[in-house]
């Protein structure tokens, strides 16, 4: 091939295989000006990558997202056909047929024989080998991987996959025609799962073993990431969505391919596809829906009952809150506005006074922004009350811990609680990282102590961990849930181990990430655009990794590392680099983007 990213001009586009996937990306063509040929295999099939067409553009027409003449035209620009012969004149083709590697090489040397020389044939795969699908063209450095994400129309991320022989004009020229297409291309090397799904099903899969060892139910973990991370779905929603045969295909390739035990699929998903336990689809996976194919999820024998809503086991009147930091200020600011007397206790008054000045800010705010009535911010102000001394705790019903991260601070504090505060009364942790056990047993009442995790800023954030530890009373974790949802909160239950629910998932993702820099797989750049637009979430890890400070995220993922001592979870190197060379993110202007010239 002797062309040049200057002189390649794309005009007609084939597309081969018109299942929902291919019939979407014709779409994305056509509706940008191309002429599109679409071949199938049967003249049923073509007829069905039709319909596939009408109902999606269909769709659009009764959104008002396209007129009928414009639908009209577009569905015009497109023929059909079931002779590969009629990509004769085609300058870029998308393999979009079934995950086989041997019906995708076989597509590939038809269009071989078919194609002009300057053509570039690319394939939609999400999980095989771009590489070897490649050995089947008799030109292997005009062949690329375009994978689009479903639906090809809505969805704007493109991963772009070179192979170590694809030709930089050819990847090149691919770019353009995407950005062309209103999409946003990425980059990255022929490895499975590419950049998404590597990091996407890692993540899944750790969820799903989570569920599969009772740690934490179904409904829980899905409401953590959605509340503690603001993810659009939980984990084991989003694979009911996906297909769980989908799931465990991609896990197995990327476990074979890479051998990273995290990819292993977790058992429960095999067995749950043997059983045709495929999600929504098949209209059970880890959840019941109404019908097969509808995202309608309706109870089932793991459905929490209604009438085992928590309730208050025991009488919560006044709280106490020990701390100064921002995190203290939010819980104790928490807890006035839903209507409980609090105690607040500082090391000196200049601190007991700052946590005053914090919390009248933040009420100033909301009023100014009509969240919250004048009237309300007095009352809230009101049940608020500042102390240097600790032994005023002594007639509280719950005492929430928010100090410093160090257990034998805590502890400290845990000996003094249990002296100071009267039987029964309820002592919690926020820790986000150490054993709740440990401050448990420094005091003579371990049954009624629990871990209260809300997450930063407390006021805004609605997810709080509870945690229970091996001798936490039940009625002290009901009670605690109730109270959650008294102040408007999202109470999730877990076991006392390192991460709970959201860091134990996050942080290794974030981890991941980090390995896949480290390997120059990808930019940083091009892995927050592919996470971003890809699985809708509200920030790149990089990104969150900035915000959150790569000190922090070292020290959780350390903590993951001695508690479950998976080889998987040991901090990568780079990680440990940036944070020696005080490059923690935002906060020292430089992490793993350099914010001084921000």
């Amino acid at each position: 091939m002797t062309s040049t990213a200057a002189e390649r001009e794309f005009t007609r586009i084939g597309v081969v295989g018109l299942g929902t996937m291919g019939a979407g990306i014709a779409e994305v063509f056509a509706r940008n000006g191309f002429e599109v040929t679409g071949v199938e295999v049967s003249d049923e099939a073509l007829e069905r990558g039709r319909q596939h067409l009408e109902h999606s553009t269909g769709r659009a027409v009764a959104r008002g997202k396209l007129t009928e003449a414009e639908q009209a035209e577009l569905v015009g620009r497109i023929t059909f056909t079931t002779s590969m012969k009629d990509l004769a004149d085609a300058d870029f083709v998308v393999e979009a047929v079934v995950e086989s590697i041997d019906i995708k090489k076989a597509v590939f040397r038809a269009l071989d024989d078919v194609v002009h020389d300057d053509a570039i044939l690319a394939t939609n795969t999400s999980s095989l080998s771009v590489t070897e699908i490649s050995t089947a063209s008799s030109h292997p450095g005009r062949v690329v991987g375009v994978h689009f994400f479903n639906p090809a129309p809505v969805q704007n991320l493109v991963e772009v996959i070179r192979t170590v022989v694809t030709e930089p004009d050819v990847l090149a020229d691919v770019q353009a025609l995407l950005t062309r297409l209103g999409k946003s291309p990425v980059v990255c090397g022929d490895r499975a799962g590419f950049i998404a799904n590597t990091l996407l099903f890692g993540y899944l899969n750790h969820a799903v073993s989570m569920y599969e060892a009772h740690y934490a139910t179904r409904e829980d973990i899905d409401a953590a990431m959605r509340y503690g991370c603001g993810y659009p779905m939980g984990p084991l929603a989003l694979l009911d969505l996906i297909g769980l045969d989908t799931a465990y295909e991609i896990l197995d390739t990327m476990y074979k391919q890479g051998r990273d035990r995290l990819h292993a699929p977790a058992p429960v998903l095999k067995q749950m596809v043997t059983a045709g336990l495929l999600g929504r689809k098949s209209g059970r996976g880890f959840y019941t829906y109404e019908a097969p194919d509808s995202s309608t999820v309706v109870p089932d024998h793991l459905t929490p009952s209604p009438d085992n809503e928590p309730k208050l086991r025991r009488d919560i009147g006044r709280v106490g809150v020990v701390g100064t930091g921002t995190m203290a200020s939010g819980i104790a600011e928490v807890f006035a506005k839903a209507g409980y007397d609090v105690l607040y206790v500082g090391r000196s008054d200049a601190k007991v006074e700052g946590v005053r000045a914090t919390i009248e800010r933040s009420l100033d705010k909301a009023v100014q922004r009509g969240k919250l009535e004048e009237a309300a911010r007095d009352q809230a102000l009101a049940r608020l009350t500042g102390t240097v001394s600790i032994e005023d705790v002594a007639d509280c019903d719950l005492v929430v811990e928010a100090i410093a991260e160090d257990l034998r601070v805590k502890t400290t504090l845990f000996e003094n609680l249990d002296e100071i505060c009267k039987p029964g009364a309820i002592l919690a942790t926020t820790t986000s990282s150490l054993p709740i056990i440990a401050c448990a047993m420094a005091t003579k009442r371990p049954q009624d102590v629990v871990g209260m995790h809300f997450f930063n800023p407390a006021p805004v954030m609605r997810l709080v961990e509870v945690v229970s530890t091996v001798a936490t009373d039940d009625e002290v974790v009901e009670t605690v849930r109730a109270l959650c949802a008294k102040v408007d909160k999202v109470a999730v239950s877990c076991g006392d181990r390192a991460g709970f629910i959201v860091n134990a998932l996050l942080f290794p993702y974030l981890n991941d990430a980090v390995k896949m820099l480290e390997a120059h797989y990808a930019t940083a750049d091009e892995v927050d655009t592919a996470m971003k637009l890809g699985c809708a979430l509200p920030m790149g890890p990089f990104e969150l990794l900035d915000v959150v400070g790569n000190d922090v995220s070292l020290a959780i993922q350390r903590e993951l590392y001695l508690e479950f001592r998976e080889p998987g979870f040991a901090p990568a190197p780079l990680l440990e680099h940036l944070v020696t060379a005080g490059y923690l993110g935002r906060k020292t202007q430089r992490g793993f983007r350099d914010y001084t010239h921000r």
